[in-house]
This record gives structure tokens, sequence and C-alpha cells, in this order.
């Protein structure tokens, strides 16, 4: 696909269990959902990191329009900052910009959009998926994906994209934008987040991302490729 890539599996339970001890959060800032004529009035929105004004006000003043500050949604969800760093490592990232974890309620849907060309010059976008269901399908330009719960994406968000949530649970996504080095202007993102298969696995036929974010520590088989746990390799995990 051009316009989506999986890049890497995570464990989401622990940011989930965060956010479902704190369902206020949801509450605390309505700014995305209430935006007039804007494409998200079906999402609610933890803001984790975002811009200290709004965008229109950037570009009419002399400020940097790409600047992000941290939000007071961050000092709740510990789990999210380990994801976060270790996506800006993964793809050697320069600098951090909107950060946010966005839920679609089930029948929900993100109107098609496309991000402001500026942003997405300077950005790429990039989702963790908490949680989804099938049924839940995104849309970017000509293609579409359902994207597993456990996997972290790249997607190309200056083309047009939309969102339909048919699936029976909230679809909920931690969304992180990256600014990365022009010298790695053109390079694939998977090429970037290449890593040693004690961290990263190829997905096989049938398994989806969260199978292996689950799995107790492995490694891997040298001479064979195989995947080995802790139950069929005595003395080498500790």
């Amino acid at each position: 696909m051009r316009n989506f890539q999986l890049l890497f599996a995570f464990d989401p339970m622990r940011l989930l269990h965060e956010i479902q001890r704190q369902p206020a959060l949801w509450k605390a800032d309505t700014y995305l959902r209430d935006y007039p004529q804007g494409p998200f009035q079906d999402t609610e929105t933890i803001f984790l990191r975002f811009p200290p004004a709004s965008v229109s006000e950037l570009e009419r003043s002399t400020k940097d329009q790409h600047e992000c500050v941290w939000m007071d949604g961050m000092a709740h969800l510990p789990a999210a900052r380990e994801l976060i760093f270790l996506l800006m490592a993964r793809v050697q990232g320069e600098r951090l910009g909107r950060v946010m974890v966005n839920k679609l309620r089930p029948g929900g849907r993100v109107y098609p959009h496309a991000d402001t060309p500026a942003h997405a010059a300077y950005y790429e976008r990039y989702h963790f998926v908490l949680c989804s269901s099938p049924g839940c399908n995104f849309r970017c330009d000509d293609e579409q994906i359902h994207m597993e719960p456990g996997g972290v994406y790249w997607f190309a968000h200056a083309k047009e994209h939309e969102v339909v949530n048919n699936g029976a649970d909230d679809r909920i996504h931690m969304i992180v934008d990256i600014h990365l080095s022009p010298v790695l202007a053109g390079v694939t993102p998977t090429v970037l987040v290449e890593a040693p298969p004690a961290i990263d696995f190829p997905l096989e036929a049938g398994e989806t991302p969260i199978d292996h974010a689950l799995e107790p520590t492995a490694v891997i088989d040298a001479a064979t490729g195989a995947r080995l746990t802790e139950s069929s390799v005595d003395g080498v995990i500790e």
C-alpha cells in the first residue's frame, strides 16, 4: 500500500488501562469536537501535546506554526510518554509535534478532510492503535484499511482521508506527529524502523500485531529465524 504502512507492534494494555481509569479526561478539552464545520463531531480527544495557539493565529503572527507544547493530559498518562519516545527513537525523529488520543464511537465517522499543506509537509503522521474492531475502516485517497490493535502505522495525512467506525467497539488511537531530518526525505517509513528481531517480528498468516506485543520475551534462532520463547530456550532468557 502507498498510503498506509504497518511499522511495528506494541502492547497497548498499560495505556488503555490508564485511560479507562480516568474517563473524565475525554471531557477536559472539546476543542476538536466543537470546531466549527470540522470533521471530528463524533470524536472525543485527550490532548497530550498541541500548538499553544490556533493555526490561524500562528500563521498570522511571526511565531513558529509548528511549535507544540505539553498539555495537561500528558501528566495523567505516563504510559503514553514511553510509547511516544520509543517511536521518536525508532524513526529517528528530530522534533515532536502534536500528540493526542482520539476515540471514535461505534457508528461514528471522521469526515473526509486533508491536513493543511504546511503541516503535512513538515510532519509525518503515526497512529498507535489501542482499540478497534472489524468494521472500522480508514480510507486514505484510493486505499482503505482496518488498522489492527497493537500496531503502529504511518499514513499519508496530506491526502484526503476519513474513518467510518461500523465496528462494535470504540476506535481509540494515539496519534503522533514527528518531523524527520531532511536527509531522511523519501526514505520508506518501514526502512526507518527496522529493529533487532527481539523487538520486532514479521507477521505470519492469520496473526495480528498484538499477538507479538503480548508474547513473553522472545529471541530468534539465528540459524532458522524461528521465534523461541522461555519454554523452548532453557537458560537463554533470564
